[in-house]
């Protein structure tokens, strides 16, 4: 019988990265830093292992694979929909923007890349950029990339634990100094690099920028229109993160018990952010604790978590 499965991380160093996923989130890597702990994942460069139980050591692709895509979703589907991490930045991410499905799948066979940011913690003064500058256009943009002055057109927003940014296909942002978040996205991992601080790579050489796909994707959207995507199902109440036509994002902070479920429509994601808890299902308890993620297969049914924790549960 189907039940709730744990996860192994997929790790990325890269050289903005930090070490609090090792330090305090039980991430264990000899790599020298985790920039991103990828906790939902089913790609080709980055793949989950079902941690314990019957499918234990099973990639996540194959336990798919053995028990049927309906454990993901009934929907037609050619590829796992989902990109689930946290990130954690010691230092400034590149200026970037990621495309539509239209452009990713005509340049790149890929899905484009809709996402959000849940802030699980900052540092004083941290801060992210959130699209460019009111009343800049894409054509000042390039002129600003020809002249080396970005970071003057950039909409830079101070960032505090708990802060939500929902990030539309085509707008431009990067992640800042000090952040640790987690991050819900379209299973992409396409990343057009407008701006890069002029840093090197480890091979010493100033890592690729990607000028002219990035100029042709960027849309720089208001708060209302983001806001209008980011609610585009309609599903709003307060643990909504998010609920657009990719996904919908909830957040719990537990003192107790809430009963979840799952239908034919879609799987659960379950990560935990903090605290320590339960997951109960049929009679079984799996324990979860900060920095855990499972996956609730689809069409499970009923399922409760306790304790006293913090959790986003997402689902397509």
């Amino acid at each position: 019988m189907l039940k709730p499965i744990k996860l192994k991380p997929e790790f990325k160093e890269i050289i903005w990265g930090g070490n609090r996923l090792k330090n305090e989130y039980n991430k264990v890597s000899d790599l020298n830093n985790i920039a991103e702990s990828w906790e939902l994942t089913v790609r080709p460069d980055g793949m989950n292992i079902v941690d314990g139980g019957e499918f234990d050591g099973f990639t996540l692709e194959e336990y798919i694979n053995k028990n049927g895509f309906t454990v993901v979703t009934n929907k037609e589907m050619d590829r796992f929909p989902l990109l689930i991490k946290f990130i954690d930045a010691e230092d400034n991410l590149s200026i970037q923007v990621h495309p539509n499905d239209e452009y990713g799948m005509k340049t790149a066979n890929s899905l484009g890349k809709t996402e959000m940011w849940y802030i699980i913690d900052a540092k004083p003064g941290a801060k992210l950029v959130y699209g460019l500058k009111e009343g800049c256009t894409v054509d000042m943009l390039k002129e600003a990339i020809d002249n080396n002055t970005v970071e003057e057109t950039l909409n830079y927003v101070p960032v505090k634990k708990g802060d939500v940014f929902f990030i539309p296909s085509g707008l431009v942002h990067a992640i800042g100094a000090g952040i640790l978040l987690a991050e819900i996205q379209q299973n992409s991992n396409i990343t057009y690099r407008v701006y890069d601080y002029n840093r090197k790579g480890k091979d010493g050489k100033p890592r690729e920028l990607h000028i002219s796909n990035a100029l042709d994707v960027i849309i720089n959207r208001t708060e209302q229109e983001i806001d209008k995507i980011r609610f585009s199902t309609n599903v709003k109440n307060n643990t909504t993160l998010a609920s657009c036509e990719y996904f919908t994002v909830d957040k719990y902070a537990l003192d107790g018990e809430i009963k979840l479920k799952t239908d034919e429509k879609s799987f659960n994601s379950v990560l935990c952010l903090d605290g320590d808890g339960t997951l109960e299902f049929n009679g079984e308890s799996f324990p979860i604790t900060k920095g855990d993620s499972y996956f609730v297969p689809a069409n499970l049914g009923d399922y409760s978590i306790s304790g006293k924790l913090e959790i986003v549960v997402s689902k397509i």
